[in-house]
């Protein structure tokens, strides 16, 4: 009998042991699956959930099973420029801010994550403008890649992205700039980029753009999961291309790639936490919010 029930726990534990394990966590995916649709066809098939924030916020949502030979869990944001919507950064110098809670303080529609920062202090380690007054230069020794874009906002709260002037950030004219990069997108040509393992392994990405008819296209793309892979920086570029943009960047992501929605809180699955939940949210140094 004692023997009977020692089988009976052992065959029990590895039968719960398998559904945790495959409870979204971090399983290898089956890349060999054949994608016979382009990006752009698959954006237009897509069964995207679709939800109006506001007249000019658009919050779509989808799991793809099948783009960049992999299965993505995509939140993106397509904001109307016309609209006249307020754009800010809140932000620390140093210690850590979640977006959640700067979007909640902002009272935001929408919110996502921001720029590169100091992960044992806080504090921004890119070049970030703000009010016209310098809070933060790029830290010595950063990667120029992940710098040599920024997204700045002028006076009449109009954003764009620009490329980094040879004079270096400090010569930008515009009172709000946060750097960051790679540089994807510019004049609607993708950019070449280095052949480093941050561009080429896939990884949670965030990223913002900016299309012909003024408007803001931010995404951001789950990863580290089986529900959800992870772009690289190319990947990421083709898909903010498929989606109309004519400039645009990549912000930090990995742990920090998070979208929040009024009324719903943050709607992707943040991977600091290693769970393909809702729960992993990192906090980070500046925050996008817009209302």
């Amino acid at each position: 009998m004692k023997k009977f029930n020692f089988i009976y726990y052992l065959v029990f534990l590895l039968l719960f042991t398998s559904c945790e394990k495959n409870d979204g966590t971090q399983l290898p995916y089956d890349y060999s699956q054949d994608q016979t649709l382009s990006i752009q066809e698959t954006l237009e098939k897509a069964d995207w959930k679709i939800k109006q924030v506001t007249d000019g916020i658009t919050w779509k949502h989808v799991q793809f099973s099948q783009i960049f030979e992999s299965k993505q869990y995509i939140n993106m944001f397509e904001i109307d420029l016309t609209k006249g919507f307020d754009i800010e950064i809140p932000y620390v110098k140093t210690g850590f801010l979640k977006t959640s809670d700067a979007a909640t303080r902002a009272n935001a529609l929408v919110a996502f994550n921001g720029s590169y920062f100091n992960t044992s202090v806080g504090g921004s380690t890119v070049f970030f403008k703000y009010d016209n007054v310098i809070q933060n230069p790029t830290v010595n020794g950063f990667n120029p890649y992940r710098e040599n874009g920024a997204m700045v906002i002028d006076a009449s709260g109009k954003p764009k992205i620009l490329s980094k002037p040879s004079s270096g950030w400090t010569s930008v004219a515009e009172p709000v700039a946060l750097a960051g990069g790679p540089l994807l997108i510019q004049n609607g040509e993708e950019l070449s980029q280095l052949n480093v393992d941050f561009n080429t392994a896939r990884h949670p990405r965030t990223a913002v753009g900016i299309t012909a008819d003024q408007k803001m296209i931010v995404v951001v793309v789950d990863g580290r999961s089986s529900q959800s892979q992870g772009l690289s920086i190319p990947q990421l570029s083709s898909l903010m291309k498929a989606l109309g943009c004519v400039s645009a960047l990549n912000y930090d992501g990995g742990g920090s790639s998070t979208a929040w929605v009024k009324g719903d809180g943050v709607v992707n699955f943040p991977s600091d936490n290693g769970k393909f939940d809702h729960e992993g949210e990192r906090a980070v140094a500046t925050v996008f919010t817009v209302k």
